[in-house]
């Protein structure tokens, strides 16, 4: 395996009216599994298909190792990816989509060939589609193929383009168990990408959110979501999204309050917090769903939906243009009931004015 450096990595299109990725710099740890996330149209398959060599960067450089690749073509890489669409030869059998990546790139005879698709068919549990064509496979074994096939060349990376998103909910889940598996035995060094924030928590050591063509935080998916750097992170990461009020501060007796002039909300901070906040300033405040607590509390709103989902209950309230509690089952209010919000300050997140950048310092936040 080895790791993967990205320095000021820039795509365009259309002689430069369209940037689809904007100075992207990055390191990938020999066997880090890094999931890249963002909504369509971020950016995140250009950057891994420039990784790949399937695109050309307009600027910036590529590292695979201490090796710079940027002006290598797509075979001279040591890379193998898996699509979203499988990419199978329909005219060829299971042992032959497998096989053929070696028999194009590697001096192996075909006995040896033969071991290393039936040893990459065993780790992937098909050894028994071997013979078979792809029209005979669900979309499961299909993957499970395509998965194997890169597997069996033991590259230096593996890239993964949004390679779960035609399976439905359960086989998905499935796939993402066996993939984070083969990451433990293997010990890969993989970029995968997904508009899924879910599989990105749970799958990457760590994770990279893009926004046109802009990183916009990398770190462990605890820590981006306890830590967003701007409102947009907060937003995307998370389900539900963390919650927004535009406010603004004020001073009290022991420190200051942060109040929405057009609605309930506030906020009484006597934390260090309130020493990074500038009287009468404007403010984005983000709060978690699960932080929301309705029992007592700074100040009172009014119930608008309840939204029973198992075992936990989604209250919404009338605190700001979508304002989310997110409650044990056993909390049922009624629509149209006035409940005290409280929460504790250590969860609040206060971002500048526009959302971008973040305001309250990382010691005070929980």
């Amino acid at each position: 395996m080895a790791t993967v450096r990205l320095e000021n990595l820039r795509k365009e299109f259309d002689a430069g009216d369209i940037v689809a990725v904007d100075d992207i710099s990055l390191t990938v740890e020999d066997g880090e599994f890094l999931a890249v996330v963002g909504p369509s149209g971020c950016g995140k398959s250009t950057t891994l298909r420039m990784i790949a060599g399937l695109e050309r960067a307009t600027d910036g450089r590529v590292y695979i190792g201490d090796e710079d690749v940027t002006d290598l073509s797509a075979r001279k890489r040591d890379v193998a990816m898996v699509f979203q669409n499988y990419a199978l030869y329909p005219h060829k059998t299971v042992f032959e989509n497998m096989e053929f990546g070696l028999r194009m790139s590697t001096d192996l005879d075909g006995a040896e060939r033969r071991e290393k698709v039936e040893w990459a068919a065993e780790m992937m549990d098909i050894p028994e589609l071997l013979d078979d064509n792809p029209d005979e496979l669900s979309g499961g074994q299909k993957q499970r193929v395509a998965l194997g096939r890169a597997i069996v060349r033991e590259p230096d990376v593996f890239l993964f383009d949004e390679p779960l998103s035609n399976l439905d909910a359960k086989l998905r889940v499935e796939m993402r168990t066996e993939i984070q598996r083969l990451q433990d035995e293997l010990d890969i060094t993989a970029v995968y990408v997904t508009h899924d924030q879910e599989e990105a928590m749970t799958m990457g050591d760590r994770m990279a959110i893009l926004k046109d063509g802009v990183l916009q935080q990398v770190g462990p998916p605890k820590e981006v979501y306890r830590h967003p750097d701007n409102a947009f992170v907060g937003g995307f990461v998370g389900s539900p999204s963390m919650n927004f009020i535009d406010a603004t501060t004020n001073h009290v007796e022991d420190g200051i309050t942060l109040t929405d002039p057009n609605g309930p909300f506030r906020a009484r901070l006597t934390s260090p917090l309130a020493e990074t906040l500038t009287p009468e300033g404007d403010y984005t405040v983000g709060i978690r769903p699960e932080d929301v607590f309705i029992d007592r509390g700074e100040f009172e709103a009014t119930v608008e939906v309840v939204e029973p989902v198992g075992s936990d209950n989604y209250v919404h309230l009338d605190v700001a243009d979508s304002f989310l509690a997110r409650v044990t089952a056993d909390v049922e209010p009624a629509v149209g009931d006035t409940v005290p919000v409280r929460f504790d300050e250590s969860a609040l997140r206060v971002f500048d004015a526009e959302g971008e950048a973040v305001v309250a310092p990382e010691r005070v936040v929980a």
